[in-house]
């Protein structure tokens, strides 16, 4: 073999994932998916949730709903970068039989909800 993926395996998008290594276990390729996805649904109920804290009439002053509508929509964006970076890293350290890395991302969606948990009980107390 001259070293080249077989063409099945060339065509697979991203490059920069699927163009080295080794085909890890698929159930593991398909639980790591099964990850990405979750954290796209955290992203769309972060997403979901600013909307809502925007478009409802809460016991918020109006800066601090608009504040909390957009720390919750900017931690749905950071979710879904993460999501993308998580899968590609943890695909490509299967690939090259290294170690799992570690994804602090989790960090960041709790410090949110914290804040939003915070401004919201905040909030019901003062009214």
């Amino acid at each position: 073999m001259d070293g080249r993926l077989p063409v099945a395996e060339r065509d697979r998008r991203p490059r920069s994932v699927y163009g080295h290594g080794s085909e890890p276990d698929p159930r593991l390729s398909l639980a790591n998916e099964r990850t990405f996805l979750a954290w796209i649904r955290t992203a769309l109920g972060l997403l979901a949730g600013a909307a809502a804290v925007e478009a409802l009439d809460l016991p918020l002053a109006d800066a601090a709903q608009t504040a909390l509508s957009v720390v919750l929509a900017a931690t749905a964006l950071a979710s879904g970068v993460a999501a993308w970076r998580g899968w590609a890293r943890v695909e490509s350290a299967m690939r090259d039989g290294r170690p799992l890395p570690a994804n602090n991302a989790k960090v960041v969606v709790l410090a949110a909800v914290v804040i939003g948990a915070v401004v919201l009980a905040g909030g019901a107390l003062l009214t």
